[in-house]
């Protein structure tokens, strides 16, 4: 295989797959997509030495002009950095009850005059917005970010199933990470799951590291909707870290064997998943097949937002190999699922 520079790279023995695709993270090596310019730069380079060639920054909930500067920041980095999707937003518009570990002075109700300031300082870098639409002006928001061609989704919710499928049907086309942060599955009260998985139109997110949700309910959520469960990681910064004290925001939180919680009150809050942990768990140890396993980190989450397919963002196409596709290309080593060597855009970067 010839790199980007003319080099040859002997691929024998391994195994070619698309870049992986994360629509759902917030930092890696000891920095937050919240963190400016070198803050994105760094994060950004440890999720790419793992197989992750292009990503959606998630944003975490602050006051809402900090929001606001960092998602232009997201916009102003985009030109020169193909890698660079656009900016997810996880808050502020989310549920006090299912909050996790945003910020519960921040929260709000999308009224109209606030999806306008956020989109206004987005240019169009903004691709998802995660809301719960039992708010008061929740159906009313997904309505004016779906217009606004943003893929808005059901998560950090308290819904019930009716409140949850009119998301839906007003443009919701994702739920942020399923089981986490939402009310659970219940036989007389179902919720907000069962609407996502009915619905074909919705790409389910879900953190596959055994901790936010363990194994039987990955088997079984993985299920739940063939061919439209994206693997996300949730990361922060801790991500491809030590142990130790982080900040998530402007939360403390103290991560111990991998684990992130907060400090206040030992909450889950965010992880340290990389999408090639994520694959290697599912093939490895549970046991899925490797197509399935690799299309939920390339191909289903670049589906989310249109970009299987020619578009303004990427261009050629991402999430598979196949010619007129992006070259984002990976070699792995098979017998344990470890990235070896890393194309993006047809630039060898490790």
């Amino acid at each position: 295989m010839t790199g980007s520079a003319g080099f040859v790279t002997n691929a024998a023995g391994r195994m070619m797959t698309p870049g992986y695709v994360d629509i759902h993270a917030h930092g890696s090596w000891g920095s937050s997509f919240d963190d400016g310019v070198q803050g994105i730069r760094m994060a950004r380079a440890g999720h790419m030495m793992h197989g992750t060639t292009r990503q959606v920054l998630s944003l975490i909930t602050n006051p809402l002009d900090v929001m606001c500067a960092n998602l232009q920041t997201v916009r102003g980095m985009m030109g020169a950095r193909p890698d660079i999707l656009g900016a997810h937003l996880e808050g502020p518009f989310l549920a006090l009850s299912r909050k996790g570990a945003h910020d519960p002075e921040c929260l709000k109700d999308p009224v109209p005059e606030y999806v306008d300031r956020l989109l206004h300082a987005a240019n169009g870098c903004l691709r998802q917005i995660t809301i719960a639409p039992e708010l008061p002006h929740g159906i009313d928001a997904i309505r004016r970010f779906a217009a606004a061609g943003v893929v808005p989704a059901v998560g950090h919710c308290d819904a019930d199933y009716a409140t949850a499928c009119r998301g839906f049907d007003a443009g919701a086309g994702i739920m942020t990470h399923m089981f986490n942060a939402m009310n659970g599955l219940h036989h007389r009260e179902p919720g907000p799951i069962p609407a996502a998985v009915e619905d074909p139109r919705v790409t389910v997110e879900l953190i596959n590291d055994g901790f936010h949700v363990q194994d039987p309910m990955v088997r079984l959520g993985f299920g739940f909707a063939p061919h439209r469960i994206a693997f996300v990681t949730d990361a922060m910064a801790a991500t491809d870290c030590p142990d130790g004290h982080y900040l998530l925001g402007a939360l403390d939180v103290n991560v111990i064997d991998g684990h992130v919680r907060l400090a206040s009150n030992g909450a889950i809050s965010g992880s340290t998943l990389t999408l090639e942990k994520a694959v290697q768990r599912a093939v490895l140890e549970l046991g899925f097949t490797p197509t399935d396993a690799v299309e939920a980190a390339t191909l289903i989450p670049a589906k989310a937002f249109g970009f299987d397919r020619a578009n303004p963002v990427t261009k050629q196409p991402l999430g598979l190999l196949a010619p007129g596709y992006a070259a984002d290309v990976l070699l792995i080593n098979p017998a344990i699922w470890a990235v070896e060597h890393v194309w993006c855009d047809a630039h060898l970067l490790r």
